[in-house]
């Protein structure tokens, strides 16, 4: 299944982004802002330009994602249940004992989760064994990897991307989600983070930078990274934490927290009109 119309891509988005909301709300619990970020990232990654099947999520020969970020779960559970890699009615029991999908993807709990994360700084790591593993085998397969802007002040994940550049792993794709936002405010606030497109320059990456919430965007940015040869690509994606739902945009509040009753039926509102 590859979908390259833009308009449909933009529905499914929308679409995820109903149900992220919708998982955070019956959880009572759970990562929104940073969710709704990347929701578009991640639409054009399992719609538009991974190779993978739902049918054979275990194929060897798929394509791999890593969610470093592992908190924003809810947008990867959403667009793995509208892939079809398993009912949407199971998107009820997130963060519920009833159910798998925990807070934190589990990739032995969860079909088409390739990595256990949470722990922020590993995703990176994870993410170039996977993909010096595909070269070693003439596998074939690419690996993406999803990166937080807080999350790249851990230092693990600099010493990972010397290891990037130092085995030319062209079939590595990085993903900062650049929402400018964490748990504790601004990131530049927080740990003086700027220029984070040029630090990766440095570390030997090819550079794209993006609004990250522009869907010809992102489309472009993976097609030239698939050309790059010789190095990994890191795409700087500029998004808005709390994308289409008004009162969370921008507002660092919405890091982890679920929204009321109120709140929950003003943001389906305002998806359903941006649809």
């Amino acid at each position: 299944m590859k979908i390259n119309d833009i308009k449909e891509l933009e529905k499914i988005s929308n679409e995820i982004r109903k149900n992220i909301v919708t998982q955070v709300y019956a959880a009572k619990s759970g990562h929104p802002g940073g969710s709704l970020s990347c929701a578009d990232i991640l639409t054009v990654l399992y719609f538009n330009q991974m190779n993978i099947d739902e049918k054979n999520p275990h194929s060897p020969l798929r394509d791999r994602f890593v969610l470093s970020k592992g908190h924003c779960s809810p947008a990867l559970y959403a667009v793995l249940a509208e892939r079809g890699y398993f009912e949407k009615e199971k998107l009820k029991e997130f963060r519920s004992v009833e159910g798998n999908l925990q807070g934190h993807p589990d990739m032995n709990k969860v079909p088409g989760v390739d990595m256990t994360t949470g722990s922020l700084g590993q995703g990176l790591s994870v993410a170039n064994g996977m993909a010096l593993t595909s070269k070693l085998n003439h596998d074939g397969f690419r690996a993406y990897c999803l990166l937080g802007d807080g999350e790249i002040e851990e230092g693990q994940v600099w010493e990972a991307a010397m290891t990037s550049y130092k085995y030319k792993l062209d079939n590595l794709c990085v993903i900062v989600d650049n929402n400018n936002l964490q748990i504790d405010g601004n990131i530049e606030n927080v740990k003086g983070l700027d220029n984070i497109e040029g630090k990766f320059k440095a570390f030997g990456f090819n550079t794209i930078a993006i609004d990250g919430n522009n869907i010809e965007q992102i489309i472009n940015a993976f097609e030239t990274a698939k050309l790059t040869k010789g190095k990994p690509t890191a795409i700087i994606a500029k998004t808005i934490k709390g994308k289409d739902v008004s009162f969370m945009e921008n507002e660092a509040g919405w890091h982890g927290k679920a929204p009321s009753e109120e709140e929950y039926n003003k943001a389906i509102e305002e998806l359903e009109k941006a649809n």
